[in-house]
């Protein structure tokens, strides 16, 4: 029986350990997706292309995120507890570290960039791409979700001089009334009115007494899920889902720009999505200690970030018995969903294109063979546990290079409020 809510079905402690790693996911988009670009046009493009899809997406997700958890103000804290909400910024792999001077003046460090990592051996060129080209338009868009007078400026950033340099960079965050508004990206404006944009998901109960119902509170360092309330959480997670599928709308505009060829759009961005459909279910399915079976399959496919949430995708999965006794997984995907009217990843699946969903499915067991079937509505892909390992795709092998990949997270005891005593600019 398929779920109108999947993470619903999960427990507290569940929802808490899969939130962040959800957010880690989210990041590691960009991993799966540029390689891709760099291979068909360069490394210039891919930063074009980065800086569009970020802006594109991270206003209206920062907006979405702000209304969902009644973070009201207008401040330097009401910005930093966004971007501990934002896959642009997963605890721990990126440790931003805050610091609150008064209501419109701090900053922030980063003790540990995973994606600077991932580049720099890469080389500076690319390190410059990512934290100069790409992260200056980045951050101000992100900022003017909180306030648009907000400006996010470099104290110091890679490339690192000397090379071992920590923090791995630092950065000021000012807020001045007489300064001018940054006008919303024309993208964010377009996207704002998408249905990923309107979506309606699991709402909060704020008088629930399990914990957090919102962000209100102060800001505090390491926030930790595990003490928020169980409604609260199924939002996030749902939100975090949809953080997934924003940035994959508008790296889809972004490459549009790039070429005519309708194909080669397509063939990236499918691509993209196979990447990353890997390397998340591998990781809800490590996260929930879950097996390969029938059940497990099914579970993963229901949470994954890229076929979710439902209430934008449309996507359930359910484990059936077949004729020979032993279980199947049916995942339905509708063709008239928000997200397939919207052109969103799930639109890319077809009868004869079924990689990310193989993807997905070989991440949780090599065995597992997708196929399609015909069905009124949509498309219905049976997967079968077959009699051959599969094995992994090249598009999940490039987003391993991410080192989030491998990534595991650590228990930072709970969470402490940042008392605003003065920012450290040294």
């Amino acid at each position: 029986m398929t779920s109108t809510a999947p993470y619903g079905d999960l427990t507290q402690e569940q929802l808490a350990g899969i939130v962040p790693e959800l957010l880690l996911t989210g990041q590691l988009i960009d991993r799966s997706g540029m390689a891709h670009l760099i291979g068909a046009f360069g490394r210039d493009v891919m930063g074009q292309v980065a800086i569009e899809e970020w802006m594109a997406a991270s206003p209206v997700y920062t907006h979405r995120m702000r209304t969902a958890l009644g973070i009201d103000g207008d401040g330097v804290e009401d910005m930093f507890k966004c971007l501990q909400l934002d896959i642009g910024a997963p605890p721990q792999f990126m440790d931003f570290r805050y610091e609150v001077e008064d209501e419109y003046h701090g900053s922030f460090v980063l003790n540990h960039c995973g994606a600077l990592l991932d580049v720099e051996p890469m080389g500076d060129d690319y390190v410059t791409t990512m934290c100069h080209t790409i992260e200056d338009p980045t951050f101000d868009a992100t900022a003017i979700a909180t306030n648009r007078r907000a400006r996010i400026r470099p104290i110091h950033r890679p490339p690192r001089a000397p090379v071992d340099r920590h923090p791995h960079c630092a950065w000021t965050v000012t807020i001045e009334p007489d300064r001018d508004e940054l006008p919303l990206p024309e993208d964010a404006a377009r996207m704002f009115m998408t249905r990923a944009g309107t979506v309606a998901l699991s709402p909060i109960d704020a008088d629930a007494a399990d914990g957090w119902v919102d962000y209100r509170g102060p800001l505090v360092a390491d926030l930790q899920f595990r003490e928020w309330s169980h409604t609260a959480l199924t939002r996030v997670a749902e939100e975090v889902a949809l953080q997934h599928q924003l940035l994959a709308l508008g790296f889809l505009w972004s490459v549009r720009r790039q070429t005519a060829d309708v194909e080669q759009v397509l063939d990236i961005y499918r691509k993209q999505l196979s990447g990353i459909a890997g390397i998340a279910a591998e990781r809800v399915r490590n996260a929930l200690g879950l097996g390969s079976d029938a059940t497990d399959l099914a579970k993963v496919i229901e949470l994954h970030p890229c076929f979710g949430p439902v209430q934008y995708t449309g996507v359930t999965a359910e484990a059936v018995e077949n004729a020979s006794g032993t279980d199947d997984v049916l995942v339905t995907i509708p063709h008239e969903s928000p997200a397939a009217l919207d052109g969103g990843w799930v639109s890319v699946l077809d009868a004869d294109h079924l990689e990310p969903l193989q993807a997905a499915a070989t991440a949780v067991g090599d065995r597992w063979v997708v196929a399609a079937e015909d069905h009124e509505g949509g498309l219905r892909v049976r997967i079968t546990l077959g009699d051959k390992s599969i094995r992994e795709s090249g598009e999940v092998a490039i987003t391993r290079f991410s080192k989030g990949s491998s990534w595991e997270f650590s228990n930072r005891g709970p969470s402490i409020p940042i008392t605003p005593v003065g920012a450290n600019l040294g």
